[in-house]
């Protein structure tokens, strides 16, 4: 079993920006895919970034390339959300996911999820 922590959300006006963490514990597999959701009021989640490991691999969503960058600190068992230039429209409970198997995908077919951390973006 693995567990998943989200922390760094909060509030924040336009053009800020936020980093979110997601801390990994319990069986963590040698390899796997983390991904990053998110899930705006009266809206189905919908996929923002995702990196493999080993290799780093990433892929982001049209809506936040080069705005945001997924990473990992493999030390540290923790993957990271740096979130700049932040829209209203990015506002929403965000998610982080693993998956035991290694490829990057936008589905959010992954096995374990962490419990959300609220993100809003005022104008």
């Amino acid at each position: 079993q693995v567990q998943l922590v989200e922390s760094g959300g909060g509030l924040v006006q336009a053009g800020g920006s936020l980093r979110l963490s997601c801390a990994a514990s319990g069986r963590t597999p040698s390899s796997y895919a983390m991904g990053w959701f998110r899930q705006a009021p009266g809206k189905e989640r919908e996929f923002v970034a995702g990196i493999t490991w080993p290799g780093g691999s990433t892929i982001y969503a049209d809506s936040v390339k080069g705005r945001f960058t997924t990473s990992r600190d493999n030390a540290k068992n923790m993957i990271y959300l740096q979130m700049n230039s932040l829209k209203p429209e990015d506002t929403a409970v965000y998610y982080c996911a693993l998956d035991p198997r290694w490829r990057l995908r936008t589905t959010n077919d992954y096995s374990w999820w962490g419990q959300g951390t609220q993100v809003t973006v005022s104008s």
